[in-house]
């Protein structure tokens, strides 16, 4: 089929490139002319594991193209995707739509024919029905359907969260749009995914609430793990224990800084201003969201508190600053407040991330980076595991021991153990977990 892809941003180029890989004809759009020239170019915006590669085969196979001419894509397609950003709006944490309405009036005067138009952007409620009455008083002549269509993927595993999906949620009642989201769907046959038509405000909704209740699960373990480190439990052996129950399952259990990223911050915020102006107010999820700021605004007297109560003066590497690993994506990530706050207590610090530096440059003053873990610890009075990168899951700790002039290792992701630390030298700690492994010899602060 023929696709338009309205957005080259992260949702857009990754639904994009794995539509042309299941053998549609896909245009992407963007406005940002540098950088279609860098598509063009095979440089991607963003990084995902695989997407350079899965973009480079389809573009050299014909079936997937980029370009700023949102008129030359949309004439002739038979599906068009509206994927552009929905960031909080300033002021009030509504979701902004401006993108989507201005999209959505632009693609009407560019149809030709029947086409169903497909919000594949994350949108409150309602949203579909304006997008509709948009369209129609752009073109009254328009002959489209348009569904909803919300994306489900994970930064860092995007391209197989597209290709192996948990569920496929389309929101229309119109027969047309159901045959022809079937089809574009139909190469996901084999693998069995459930294909679920429900009517247009569901499946708005539906995103929302996976994501708040996803937010909810990190709120909660967080909240355990303090409490572990009260009672002397072990908020691990707690997960495990409680996610091997089917009914609650396993993931999004992992106690740590608190969560950030593109979706779970907007997304709860957005949820819960729609859900007050439907006068239903979510108290879960506000209470979620309160919880997790104030677990980021904690962060920094954490580590304070780990290396003694005081830092001023003192040099702390922080390994890791995207919100997750696996992408560069620095939005609402738990280091930037941390990386504050630790500068406010007067210390200097000193980063590593393997993709996240470039983007942290310009949101963080007065930082300095390292080439690699051992770099950025080298004469560090501390040092504060804050992302799981694989690079940083074996470390070789007596090398990073030797490079440090104090032993403080502050491990925000429970990647180490206590025993391994002390062994090494460490005075080590964690969350949610009983006890704090001291360096077995003293080591001048």
């Amino acid at each position: 089929m023929r696709i338009a892809m309205i957005g080259s941003g992260y949702v857009g180029l990754v639904s994009g490139a794995c539509f042309a890989d299941f053998g549609h004809e896909v245009i992407c759009v963007d406005r940002d002319e540098k950088k279609i020239a860098a598509l063009d170019a095979g440089r991607m915006p963003i990084f995902e594991p695989g997407l350079d590669v899965l973009v480079a085969e389809n573009v050299k196979a014909g079936r997937l193209r980029f370009t700023t001419g949102l008129a030359e894509a949309v004439r002739g397609a038979e599906v068009v995707f509206i994927a552009v950003g929905t960031p909080s709006r300033r002021g009030d944490g509504h979701a902004d739509l401006s993108h989507v309405h201005a999209a959505a009036a632009e693609v009407a005067g560019a149809l030709s024919g029947f086409a169903v138009v497909v919000t594949k952007s994350t949108v409150p409620v309602g949203t579909g029905d304006a997008v509709e009455a948009i369209m129609r008083a752009a073109n009254p002549q328009a002959d489209i359907a348009v569904v909803s269509n919300p994306e489900f993927l994970r930064e860092g595993a995007a391209i197989e969260d597209f290709k192996r999906p948990d569920r496929i949620v389309v929101g229309t009642d119109d027969a047309r749009a159901r045959a022809v989201m079937t089809e574009i769907y139909r190469p996901l046959s084999l693998n069995q995914p459930p294909l679920i038509f429900v009517d247009r405000r569901t499946a708005e909704l539906t995103k929302y609430a996976g994501n708040a209740f996803l937010a909810m699960k990190i709120a909660f373990i967080n909240e355990i793990a303090d409490l572990c480190e009260k009672t002397g439990a072990n908020v691990q052996d707690v997960a495990r224990g409680i996610g091997l129950d089917r009914r609650i399952g396993a993931e999004f259990l992992h106690a740590g800084p608190g969560f950030g990223g593109s979706c779970f911050p907007k997304d709860t915020l957005a949820l819960v201003r729609t859900a007050h102006d439907f006068g239903s107010p979510l108290q879960l999820v506000e209470t979620t969201i309160a919880l997790n700021e104030t677990r980021k605004a904690g962060l920094g007297e954490r580590v304070i508190a780990a290396m003694g109560g005081a830092v001023r003066g003192k040099t702390i590497a922080v390994l890791g600053l995207t919100f997750k690993p696996n992408t560069d994506d620095m939005r609402d990530a738990p280091s930037l407040p941390l990386i504050a706050a630790l500068q406010a207590a007067g210390a200097t610090i000193r980063a590593f991330d393997p993709e996240g530096m470039a983007m942290a440059q310009t949101l963080l003053d007065e930082v300095s980076y390292g080439e690699d873990a051992y770099d950025a610890a080298a004469g560090a009075h501390g040092l504060v595991l804050v992302t799981e990168w694989n690079a940083f899951r074996s470390l070789d700790l007596l090398r990073l021991r030797a490079a440090m002039a104090a032993p403080h290792f502050i491990d925000l992701r429970n990647v180490y153990r206590d025993k391994e630390m002390a062994a090494a030298g460490f005075a080590y700690s964690s969350i949610g977990r009983p006890g704090r492994a001291e360096a077995p010899e003293a080591v001048a602060p």
